[in-house]
């Protein structure tokens, strides 16, 4: 009896444990451990994209909510190793000069996140239509649009609540 009490009671919590705001550190965080699961995001950008990194050994991405302002942007730091592309850092924006010729900045209304990371709609729909603004090497992205889009669809992947981060 006092076993599946507990059982209930650790049930209980995880249910009602709250997600960490999309776009937050802590949502990134957790965006980067799944970044290192993907097999588009770890082994076909290593090829296709990882090398446009002005020799740095490192590509930096900045992302945020609109709604909720560019001060509560993240930042997400990929490197290559191994033949992989590998996120090693999540969280607080640690590279505040972006060079956009090999660093990318995204935003999006949190509906639009939310929506690309359904499945609704892809990485071409979302610039053409303006839904995700997109700063960086447009081209070096059109040649990654199948990566490109499982990277849209972290927001759908990792649990994320709609308050916004703090600042």
């Amino acid at each position: 009896m006092r076993k599946q009490l507990f059982i209930l009671a650790a049930v209980s919590c995880a249910a009602t444990a709250q997600a960490a705001p999309l776009m937050s550190s802590d949502w990134a965080n957790q965006a980067c451990q799944y970044w290192n699961t993907n097999p588009a995001l770890t082994t076909e950008l290593a090829e296709k994209w990882a090398k446009n990194d002005a020799g740095r050994g490192y590509k930096v991405i900045h992302m945020y909510r609109t709604d909720c302002g560019e001060a509560t942007k993240v930042e997400m730091t990929i490197s290559t190793k191994g033949g992989k592309t590998t996120c090693v850092y999540a969280g607080p924006i640690q590279h505040a000069e972006l060079n956009y010729d090999v660093d990318y900045k995204m935003h999006a209304e949190t509906k639009r996140w939310r929506e690309m990371g359904a499945g609704e709609y892809g990485p071409m729909r979302a610039m053409m239509f303006g839904r995700l603004k997109f700063e960086g090497p447009k081209g070096e992205a059109m040649k990654v649009m199948g990566p490109f889009e499982q990277f849209l669809l972290i927001p759908g992947k990792v649990a994320g609540d709609d308050a916004c981060p703090a600042k």
